[in-house]
């Protein structure tokens, strides 16, 4: 399945400075394999060494937040949106 994914400003680095890229998958897990594979070194910075999502990476597939979903399992539709925002600290 083909999902659009929007690339926060941080990690644009990885797609060449494109702020939205294609991936395919039918799971999320699934389409942050192909980002690794179209965009080397992606990966890292959205799973931890466990390949978990880093706690202060959010993503969304269309308008869910994935941690109230199935994680890493969520369902990714054709043509689905797909989300990565890292969590904003300050004080």
């Amino acid at each position: 399945m083909s999902v659009k994914v929007r690339i926060p400003t941080i990690l644009r680095t990885y797609t060449g400075g494109l702020s939205e890229v294609e991936a395919e998958g039918s799971v999320l897990s699934e389409v942050i394999e192909s980002l690794e594979k179209n965009h080397p070194g992606i990966a890292a910075r959205v799973l931890d060494d466990e390949g978990k999502l880093r706690r202060f990476v959010n993503v969304y597939v269309n308008d869910d937040d994935v941690r109230f979903e199935e994680g890493l399992r969520t369902a990714t539709p054709d043509g689905a949106g797909i989300s990565i925002i890292p969590a904003v600290a300050g004080g």
